[in-house]
């Protein structure tokens, strides 16, 4: 797998944004990518030397359209931690 076959999105949400502070950065990934490959491919991808790789499997959730119910799909979550002093530009410029 490529670099970018692991890294699919950067997540954007109030708390991932603030987590941006913390030089903590949100992913969602390949769901059969391990740590070691969700940090290659972060040091690859955008120049960085990555400390810390936590990840999680995000459950489905029940959604209902009329009287049909179904779930929304799984994926993976990465929270990637970058060395001090060194950022990840993924919004351009970050508040």
């Amino acid at each position: 797998m490529t670099a970018h076959e692991i890294i699919i999105r950067p997540i954007v949400s109030e708390q991932s944004y603030s987590a941006m502070e913390e030089n903590k950065y949100t992913f969602e990934v390949a769901k059969n990518a391990n740590k070691y490959q969700i940090k290659d491919a972060v040091e690859e991808i955008f120049n960085v030397k990555v400390t810390r790789v936590n990840t999680l499997i995000v459950k489905p959730k029940t959604k209902r359209v009329r009287y049909v119910a179904g779930k929304t799909r799984s994926w993976k979550k990465a929270i990637v931690t970058v060395a001090e002093g060194q950022t990840i530009e993924i919004f351009g410029t970050q508040a």
